[in-house]
């Protein structure tokens, strides 16, 4: 099986599955419970990618200038700071690091 298969397979699968959701009825989703996991599962899931994207290297973890940068940028969105500026911030404390020799 060559890889193109795969991505073809998996994204046929991730249709199928988006199309089945439209089949739920409304009164299931309309529960407390689903509702609240569908919101936790979001937040969970975008977590679990932030943290490989900032911390995965092929199979091994690499702490290096996205660390501090992921941190301002955390900060500075609990001190709700307008999301433009988080970036720019957290670029530029990237960057930074990186010139220094650190990162």
């Amino acid at each position: 099986m060559t890889l193109w298969l795969l991505v073809i397979i998996a994204s046929l699968a991730c249709l199928a599955l988006k199309l089945a959701g439209y089949l739920v009825p409304p009164s299931v989703l309309d529960k407390p419970a689903p509702s609240r996991i569908a919101n936790l599962l979001t937040v969970a899931l975008l977590s679990a990618l932030v943290a490989v994207q900032t911390l995965g290297s092929g199979t091994g973890l690499q702490f290096d200038a996205r660390v501090p940068a992921l941190v301002v940028a955390v900060v500075l969105f609990a001190l709700r700071v307008p999301f433009v500026i988080v970036v720019v911030l957290a670029a530029v404390t990237a960057a930074l690091i990186r010139l220094s020799g650190w990162g």
